[in-house]
Order: structure tokens, then sequence, then C-alpha cells
């Protein structure tokens, strides 16, 4: 389980980073959902159903969906 969970931490910091680091709003909301994805991963891991389920539900589908819908109104109006 150790070794588990030093990978999950591994694949968040390394999903962190990412999101950070990416230029393109679009490409940084994708990156957002997969990081959103390694939270659960951990969440699962670290036995905590509830806010893992919340982190899929938030972090992986609504945030990203409402950027990526922001986005493309706001280049609407220009």
């Amino acid at each position: 389980m150790t070794a588990l969970l030093a990978i999950a931490l591994t694949l968040v910091l390394a999903g962190g980073v990412s999101v950070v680091f990416t230029r393109n709003v679009q490409r940084q909301a994708v990156t957002l959902s997969v990081y959103g994805l390694f939270m659960t991963l951990l969440f699962v891991l670290l036995s905590a159903p509830d806010a893992a389920l919340s982190q899929v539900v938030v972090g992986t589908a609504i945030v990203p969906l409402m950027v990526l819908l922001t986005i493309r109104k706001i280049t609407g109006h220009r």
C-alpha cells in the first residue's frame, strides 16, 4: 500500500506541475481534469470515498467544463 501511495503522490505532483506550466488555456482545462483524476485516485487510496466522489464530480467534470464554457463565451464576444 505504501508503494501505491507513493506512486499516487508522484502522479499528483506531476499533474499539478503540468497544470501550472501549461500555457494554452484550453489545454490547461483538460490537464486540470486529468489532475482531478489523480487526486481521486489518491483519495481512494487514502480511504476517503466521500472526498473521492466529490473530486470526481467537481474537480474532474464541472470545473474544467465551466472553464471551457467561459473561454468559449469570452472569445465569442470579441
